[in-house]
């Protein structure tokens, strides 16, 4: 049932309309006020999907429009967007002529992170109103979940607290991420913990994501795709508003959020306050969440300044360790952590085990229109975090390592006659580390040259400690006995030049070449006693080039090459051999190939990706020598795929959003290892591991298929009803492609109503209410499995992450 599903989404997609119309031409041209033409201006025809963008003289040309009535835009950063109403019964000329704004417009912040209409490049924009339509208090991830090639995953099931996601099967550590073109990757893990932003989405004003390489960028190298987040932009009016959600699993979400608009033309001041809870829906698996977002702004015909806080509270019960398969067909929602046997002998479960943190970013963000065609752009940003997760230690437990009070830097207990090596106590992991630093771009636009020169240097400095708070005998062990600290001082530059040049009418030419030095310096000891003092030092050279092709306002294709070079991170290093090479850095040859076409009903791309790996950093089975799993460099692997997306409006009221992406995804070539604790009975006759060597195998998490569709039909005016399906073909949870260690497919649907209205007292009123895996569906997002011999016989133990069955959300907002 599920592939005749996906065979149907797969021709849905080769579908165009080709229904016959009397259709006619519509040209002209856009100029400022002195009648110099402005290159690369946008002019959009509303309720279709076609439009252009002004050539080396400023004119446009927009073929095979049906005819009609119509409203058609012209726009250019740094002029104020012009509409003009025409009835199209023949060829027709519509010049434009844009003011200069009166204040520098918001998206200059952002434009040396982003792709735009001609970058030969992949990428999806994500507008505010799109936004706001998936964000019932969940996490990015799942705001986000619909956009092409992305797989996303919750820990506790409902997409609320600790979430990921992969796009075109790289993780989130692989992928840069920022927001106003700040870092927010961490520099030592490359992860973003979304959790420690809760309701981010409430102020964000749209974000794009760039598949593949991308553009150069600042922090994390994209091994795969970056994201780019922007804060609310200029509001011109005052308002207010107020929301609050309700749904299943006791999920409360509750916001309010007021903003003065432009005071005396200048200055505008915004602020959001959000609180989430939820119980998961694993057992346990709690949420409680608190967060804020202060923007003020400063605005006038050549600056703008910006100063924003962004804040977060997360208290979460763990809920990472997963389900084991054994347990997951009788029980779904079965949370071991915390597990521990009291002095009954029954088996309990410690009611504190959770996560918690605070994190606090501070941004100051300025940009100066130097004249006509310079803009300077500079920002200064400094993030603090600081926070633990706490654990109840049973030595009788299978999923902690360390037995012993050895193990913990204290001493052996004696009573009377005997001595106690080993026992329940509690430990608290924290990390308290200081990130800052400054980003800087020069942008050069006029006639033929749009061009950027920018960069940025930052600083991550952290400290990692751990401390025992309880221990069940305590001997001569102090309170809070700390048991290990270490360091991490991370420095992290970057320079970047990138030019687009229309070489003619029809071809655009881009060059862009980033150099990015790191330095990596980790100090003290690890959780697990070793020293693991070490510095390491790079200097990648990230070469980008690329051709876009405009045959007419319908057809275009681009083709681009990309290099990027990724220095392992934290735990690569610390959880290294010693005894073997130190993790290599990775680096990724990009291709890509692509073409898109529009006409009035619809609107279709397709991208053909080759993503060769050199040094891929995998899990293999190979372990350290305490037994912690390290990431191995493979030589040969690689990603090949085919995206298509497509927007189709086959009636006025209703548009259908699809896209899909099919894929393949090898290593060529590695060593796989396998633990043999028969070892420990007979060191010397038993080996440490097996091994085995494998070939064009799949890399894990990463399905050959993942297809999105959206339908979304207006009743009325102001009721929508949207349907929302996603397919998500076979994983495998390592890299052997074993059949029996793999993710099922998954078909999951939604849907949700939204409808608003007027009053004389209230500006607007919303309501929503949003149904969740509407045919219950059972399915696994992610997973992790360790194997072992023993006697000659393989085990595993394992962990399954289950989503929520269905359940309902619902809420209502109020804007004055």
């Amino acid at each position: 049932m599920q592939r005749m599903k996906i065979h149907l989404l797969v021709y849905s997609l080769l579908w165009v309309p080709t229904v016959s119309y009397a259709q006619s031409t519509l040209t002209g041209t856009v100029s400022d006020g002195f009648g110099l033409p402005l290159i690369g201006a946008n002019v959009y025809v509303e309720q279709t999907f076609q439009g252009a963008i002004t050539d080396l003289n400023g004119e446009y040309t927009i073929k095979n429009l049906k005819n009609g009535p119509y409203v058609v835009k012209a726009s250019y950063i740094g002029y104020s967007t012009r509409s003009e109403i025409i009835n199209l019964e023949t060829n027709t000329e519509l010049n434009f002529v844009l003011d200069k704004a009166n204040i520098i417009a918001d998206e200059v912040i952002i434009s040396a992170t982003r792709a735009r209409d001609k970058s030969p490049l992949a990428f999806t924009n994500v507008t505010k109103e799109e936004i706001h339509e998936r964000n019932y208090g969940q996490d990015m991830p799942f705001v986000l979940s619909m956009t092409p090639s992305m797989v996303t995953s919750s820990d506790a099931g409902t997409g609320i607290g600790y979430t990921s996601f992969r796009i075109r099967g790289t993780d989130m550590n692989r992928i840069n991420m920022t927001i106003n073109g700040i870092p927010l990757n961490d520099a030592e893990s490359h992860g973003v913990w979304w959790v420690d932003l809760p309701d981010l989405a409430s102020s964000v004003d749209n974000v794009q994501i760039q598949r593949g390489v991308g553009t150069s960028t600042n922090g994390a190298a994209a091994f795969g795709a970056s994201m780019n987040l922007q804060t609310f932009t200029l509001n011109r009016l005052h308002y207010a508003e107020v929301s609050t959600h309700f749904g299943s699993y006791n999920t409360w979400k509750r916001n309010i959020a007021v903003g003065t608009g432009l005071i005396k033309n200048k200055f505008t001041f915004d602020l959001r306050l959000s609180g989430i809870n939820s119980d998961g829906y694993i057992d346990r698996a709690y949420v409680d969440l608190n967060s804020f977002f202060i923007q003020g702004a400063y605005y006038s015909d050549k600056s703008l300044l910006k100063l924003n806080i962004i804040s977060g509270t997360e208290k979460t019960y763990q809920a990472w360790w997963g389900v084991p398969s054994g347990i997951l067909a009788t029980n779904r929602k079965y949370n071991p952590s915390g597990m521990n046997v009291n002095e009954m002998g029954d088996t309990v479960f410690y009611d504190n085990e959770t996560d918690n943190y605070w994190q606090d970013h501070y941004q100051l963000l300025f940009s100066h229109e130097l004249d006509n065609q310079w803009i300077f752009n500079a920002s200064l940003h400094y993030t603090y975090g600081r926070g633990y997760y706490e654990e109840y230690m049973d030595p009788e437990m299978p999923l902690y390592i360390y037995e012993t009070f050895v193990g913990y830097g204290l001493d052996d207990v004696v009573i009377g006659s005997d001595t106690i090596r080993t026992g329940d106590l509690i430990r608290e992991k924290w990390l308290d580390n200081d990130f800052f630093g400054m980003t800087c771009s020069f942008n050069y636009r006029e006639g033929r040259i749009d061009a950027f020169l920018g960069g940025g240097i930052n600083r991550y400095d952290g400290r990692h400690f751990g401390k025992v708070i309880w221990s069940r005998f305590s001997g001569t062990s102090e309170m809070n006995h700390e048991w290990y600290r270490g360091t991490g001082l991370k420095d992290d530059a970057n320079i970047y030049a990138k030019m687009t040049y229309q070489a003619t009418h029809h071809l655009g030419i881009t060059g862009d070449l980033q150099l990015r030095y790191i330095k990596h310096k980790i100090l003290g000891i690890h959780w697990d006693l070793r020293d693991i003092q070490q510095v390491h030092d790079y200097t990648f050279f990230n070469p980008k080039v690329g051709i876009h092709y405009e045959f007419n306002n319908i057809h275009s294709m681009f083709f681009s090459f990309a290099m990027a070079n990724r220095e392992p991170n934290r735990s690569n290093f610390v959880d290294a051999d010693e005894n073997h090479p130190v993790p290599a850095y990775e680096t990724l040859y990009d291709y890509e190939l692509g073409y898109k076409a529009s006409s009035s009903l619809a609107k279709a791309a397709a991208t053909f990706y080759y993503m060769d790996y050199d040094n891929q950093l995998v899990l293999t089975g190979e372990i350290n020598d305490v037994g912690a799993a390290i990431m191995t460099n493979v030589k040969d692997s690689y990603r090949a795929g085919l995206e298509i997306e497509a927007t189709i409006r086959p009636l006025k009221q209703a548009i259908w959003d699809v896209n899909l992406t099919l894929s393949s995804n090898k290593i060529k070539k590695f060593t796989e290892f396998v633990d043999n604790w028969s070892y420990w009975d007979d060191p010397d006759n038993e080996p440490y591991q097996y091994s085995q060597t494998l070939s064009n195998r799949d890399l894990s998490f990463s399905p050959a298929v993942i297809a999105g569709s959206k339908v979304t039909y207006e009743v009325i005016d102001n009721l929508k009803i949207n349907l929302l399906s996603k397919y998500i073909g076979k994983q495998y949870i390592d890299n052997t492609s074993s059949e029996d260690r793999k993710l099922d497919p998954y078909f999951v649907n939604d849907l949700s109503i939204q409808y608003s209205f007027k009053t004389s007292l209230v500006n607007r009123i919303s309501l929503f209410i949003h149904a969740n895996n509407i045919f219950n569906e059972e399915y696994e997002t992610n997973a992790w499995i360790y194997r072992y011999f023993y006697g000659g016989e393989e085990s595993y133990l394992d962990g399954y992450f289950p989503q929520t069955e269905r359940h309902f959300m619902g809420g209502v907002t109020f804007r004055f």
